[in-house]
């Protein structure tokens, strides 16, 4: 491009590539407000489920294998992303941003003709801008042969050789729960007595973790509840913040509980080994294999919002 081709009138189709974006952009935007997928993606679905496009997966080909001996065949790849700015809570905003892309990922294996959506990754982009974050679910729509299309399609974190174990087990994942809790605390006349040289007990810090876990994991039991009777493995994320504040310290705790749900046969005891499967953190996992399945969660060290 020269020096001053910024300044020659765009070519007809110039003109008409950027009317044809301006019209996906208002149908994109339209349709994520009304909780619905956008028109080409409601088509590239609709053609998958017909099989009028190749199937799209994340598994890998042992899995497709498994999947396929037990019935399952997977229909197209799906996800869901939601850029939450934060309000006024941080903490309250991740549970809000996974809702809402869990939400909208089932919008699209509905319109995929799916029973279930398998490998779910929870991907989040760590890049420090006005105090919002991305949340992006992933994973693989399959049909279940032998029944109709769901209304409300089980979504899974678990990878697919770890869901169809479960499956032998009778217990079924089910989907995501999220538990998120912050308090502020004062520390008036040194209550937490973090100036004393001997090793000693911060009571006043120890019971503001006991109570912003214990509310953050109450939170997760009652989100869990309505998708099914346990939680299969969890992710927790703490930070502690110390800033000045009018001659004194104040203290804020954060904390976040990840998990996945199941819905495992009432009065049955279990008598299986169940390993964790769930894993969304950055360190080493601790499925079977050496791939990490999940990388959400970069700390954010930064004090303000909430």
């Amino acid at each position: 491009m020269g020096l001053f081709d910024f300044l020659k009138a765009p070519t007809p189709e110039q003109q008409q590539a950027q009317q044809d974006s301006a019209r996906r952009q208002a149908d994109i935007l339209m349709n994520i407000r009304a909780n619905r997928p956008p028109t080409s993606t409601l088509d590239r679905l609709q053609k998958a489920r017909s099989g009028n496009l190749p199937w799209i997966a994340t598994l890998t080909p042992a899995e497709l294998l498994v999947v396929r001996s037990h019935g399952l065949r997977p229909i197209s790849t799906v996800s869901a992303t939601c850029w939450l700015h934060y309000g006024w809570s941080w903490t309250l905003g991740h549970a809000q941003g996974w809702d809402l892309a869990l939400t909208r990922l089932k919008e699209e294996a509905k319109a995929a003709g799916a029973n279930a959506v398998l490998d779910v990754k929870m991907r989040t982009i760590p890049l420090d801008m006005a105090s919002s974050m991305d949340f992006t679910l992933v994973g693989t729509a399959v049909f279940v042969e032998g029944l109709p299309p769901s209304p409300d399609p089980v979504v899974a974190t678990v990878p697919a050789l770890e869901f169809v174990k479960l499956l032998e087990a009778d217990v079924v994942p089910t989907g995501i729960a999220i538990g998120a809790h912050y308090e502020w605390m004062n520390d008036w006349r040194g209550a937490t007595n973090q100036y004393w040289q001997g090793n000693t007990e911060s009571w006043a810090l120890s019971r503001l973790w006991e109570t912003v876990r214990q509310q953050a994991h109450a939170n997760l039991r009652e989100h869990a509840r309505s998708q099914g009777n346990g939680v299969l493995a969890h992710l927790n994320f703490s930070q502690m913040f110390e800033q000045e504040a009018n001659e004194t310290k104040q203290y804020l705790a954060r904390h976040i509980v990840v998990a996945t749900t199941v819905d495992a046969r009432r009065g049955q005891p279990f008598h299986h080994d169940i390993k964790m499967v769930v894993d969304i953190h950055d360190g080493g996992t601790p499925l079977t294999g050496t791939a990490k399945h999940h990388q959400s969660y970069a700390a954010n060290d930064q004090e303000g919002a909430i």
